[in-house]
């Protein structure tokens, strides 16, 4: 089961119905989760839902909060490979045979999240058309951002990688704005997403900041113009 449950972990096995939600373009479809049974558990930030290593045996949904999924290397480096907002699924490769968790999740913010177990996950999706769905726009979602971010990293400039992170971070979080504000992440936590170095990092932000691109707040978070789209698509 789940990893860090012990006070952090809120609440039992039950039938959830979380309500419904307009669906975002990067996320799957709204779910109705009506008749699925589900645990919901509330984490405090920086909790390990699980490790790497773990044994398998339940899919997740982030109902609210952020969540990222980091991979550690024999040598001890860390990279960061995604950061989840709600209406994203995770942990769904038991469902093809994998045995134990590939990645460590660890809570951002403080987060809920739904376990569904590995057995009634299976029956939902042979049993419920617009559920199973759901799930598969989720899948191919992802293969297509995982294809993105491999180009991104094989062909682009740093500068266009930290531009494509923080616009696919801010619309998970605010999608419809033309101002979205970002999810609280660290320069250092950028840096392994981006695959450089922190200073790297910080001489590019200060470069959006100049030109526009980035408005920094008070309360030490910064918000995102879709002006920044002009690094992107710039030679």
């Amino acid at each position: 089961m789940l990893m860090n449950g012990q006070t952090q972990a809120v609440g039992t096995a039950a039938m959830m119905s979380p309500p419904r939600r307009p669906a975002k373009p990067s996320q799957p479809a709204t779910l109705d989760w009506t008749g699925i049974c589900a645990e919901r558990v509330a984490y405090a930030a920086s909790a390990v839902i699980f490790a790497q290593g773990d044994a398998t045996d339940s899919v997740l949904y982030v109902l609210s909060g952020t969540v990222r999924l980091s991979v550690l290397s024999r040598t001890g480096k860390e990279a960061v490979v995604a950061v989840l907002t709600a209406g994203h699924f995770f942990g769904e490769g038991c469902l093809a045979g994998q045995t134990h968790r590939t990645a460590t999740a660890t809570t951002m913010s403080a987060a809920v999240v739904l376990a569904i177990e590995r057995e009634e996950m299976t029956h939902q999706l042979r049993t419920q058309p617009a559920f199973a769905r759901a799930f598969m726009t989720h899948m191919l979602t992802r293969s297509i951002r995982m294809e993105e971010d491999l180009l991104d990293q094989l062909f682009n400039s740093t500068e266009k990688r930290l531009a494509r992170t923080l616009l696919l971070l801010a619309r998970d979080a605010e999608p419809e704005a033309a101002r979205r504000p970002l999810p609280r992440v660290s320069q250092e936590l950028l840096a392994e997403m981006v695959g450089t170095t922190r200073s790297r990092v910080n001489f590019f932000m200060n470069r959006f900041r100049k030109l526009g691109f980035v408005q920094y707040e008070h309360n030490c978070t910064f918000t995102i113009n879709d002006s920044l789209r002009t690094v992107i698509v710039s030679d």
